[in-house]
C-alpha cells in the first residue's frame, strides 16, 4: 500500500492532451511538459512535503507526551544528519540539506517547552553569535555575554538552556578557562554536549569559529563522539607523562591541555579522547597519575567533515 503522503503520478495535475495552454514564451522541456505543469508538479511535492511536516510533528508531540527524553537529544540529532547525507544524492547541496534539518530540529526542541541559547561572544566576537543561530535555528531566543561565567550562569539558574562557549585553548587566561569550574560537580551539573561546527566545509562568509556547548544534561552517544575528561594532577606531572598514563589506562587521546596557574596547589588538564566515555567507565579508575578520579565533562558527536557535510 502506498504511502498517503507519498508523491505519485497520479497526485500530480497533468497537462491534458493538446488542451493545456501554452507559457507565454512557448517554453517545453524538451518533452510534452510546459512550465506550468512543472510547477503544479512542485507545489504537489510542497504540499506532500507539508503534510509530512504536519505528521513529523504529531509523532513529536506523542514523544512530549511520553516523559521520555526527547527535547535535548545532540546525539541523536547528529546521528540524523549523518544517515541522510549518507543517502543523500542528486544535485541539491548537502550543506542545504543540513540546513533544513537542523532549523526542522531546533523547531521540534522548542515544540517540547521553552529553548534559550545563551553565547559568550569571547570579548564580542559575533561568530559566536552566528555559529549558534546557523546550528540551533535562526528564531531562537539567544542572550549574548561577553565572558563564559556570564553564560554558564544562566544555564545553572535554568534561564537558557543550553550556552555556546569558546574552545578551551593551552594560551588562555585563568578567567577564561571555563572548563575548570565544571571539574567541582555542582548542582545541577554541567556537561559538554556538542562542538560547533558540526559540518564542513565552510562556505565563505560562514561562521568558521570553533566552539563547545554545554547545559545541565548529561550528552547522549551519537554512534561517532569525543570524550573531554578533566584531571586534577601533582604539579610535577609533564604532560608526556599524562599523555602515557592515559594511552595505559585505555584512552585513545587528542589535545590535551594543561594548566599550572600561579600559587594553585595543583594543576589541572582537559583530555580530549577518542569514544562515548561514561562515569562508570572503568579506565576511569586505571589512571594513576591523578590527586582524585578524573570527571567526565562530557561528550561531543565528533563533527562532519568533507564533501557530504
Amino acid at each position: 500500500m502506498s504511502s498517503p503522503f507519498q508523491v505519485t503520478e497520479a497526485s500530480v495535475p497533468q497537462e491534458a492532451d493538446g488542451d493545456d495552454p501554452p507559457t507565454p514564451d512557448g517554453w517545453r522541456d524538451g518533452g510534452s511538459r510546459t512550465l506550468g505543469s512543472l510547477r503544479a508538479e512542485l507545489d504537489a511535492i510542497d504540499d506532500a512535503l507539508h503534510d509530512l511536516l504536519i505528521r513529523r510533528a504529531g509523532v513529536i508531540e506523542h514523544v512530549a507526551r511520553s516523559g521520555k527524553r526527547g527535547a535535548l537529544r545532540p546525539g541523536r540529532e547528529a546521528a540524523i544528519i549523518r544517515r541522510l547525507l549518507g543517502r543523500h544524492h542528486g544535485s541539491l547541496p548537502a550543506s542545504t540539506l543540513v540546513r533544513i534539518w537542523r532549523e526542522l530540529l531546533a523547531g521540534t526542541t522548542a515544540m517540547q517547552g521553552g529553548f534559550t541559547v545563551a553565547v559568550c561572544t569571547a570579548g564580542g566576537d559575533s561568530q559566536y553569535i552566528q555559529a549558534a543561530r546557523e546550528h540551533f535555528g535562526a528564531l531562537t531566543p539567544l542572550r549574548a555575554h561577553r565572558n563564559p561565567a556570564q553564560a554558564i550562569g544562566e544555564v545553572s539558574a535554568g534561564i537558557a538552556t543550553i550556552a555556546v562557549l569558546p574552545l578551551p585553548s593551552e594560551t588562555e587566561e585563568l578567567r577564561d578557562a571555563w572548563w575548570t569550574a565544571l571539574l567541582h560537580k555542582d548542582e545541577p551539573r554541567i556537561h559538554v554536549f556538542g562542538r560547533l561546527p558540526f559540518w564542513r566545509p565552510r562556505s565563505e562568509g560562514a561562521p568558521d569559529v570553533q566552539a563547545l556547548v554545554i547545559a545541565a544534561l548529561a550528552p547522549d552517544a551519537s554512534g561517532a563522539d569525543r570524550s573531554l575528561l578533566g584531571l586534577e594532577l601533582p604539579l610535577e606531572v609533564s604532560r608526556a607523562r599524562l599523555t602515557t598514563a592515559l594511552a595505559t589506562a585505555g584512552f585513545e587521546t587528542g589535545q590535551i591541555i594543561l594548566r599550572r596557574d600561579q600559587g594553585a596547589a595543583a594543576a589541572d588538564a582537559l583530555a580530549d579522547v577518542d569514544g562515548f566515555v561514561g562515569d562508570d567507565d572503568p579506565r576511569l579508575a586505571a589512571l594513576d597519575t591523578v590527586l582524585r578520579r578524573p570527571v567526565v565533562l562530557g561528550a561531543y558527536a565528533i563533527p562532519t567533515n568533507g564533501t557530504t557535510a
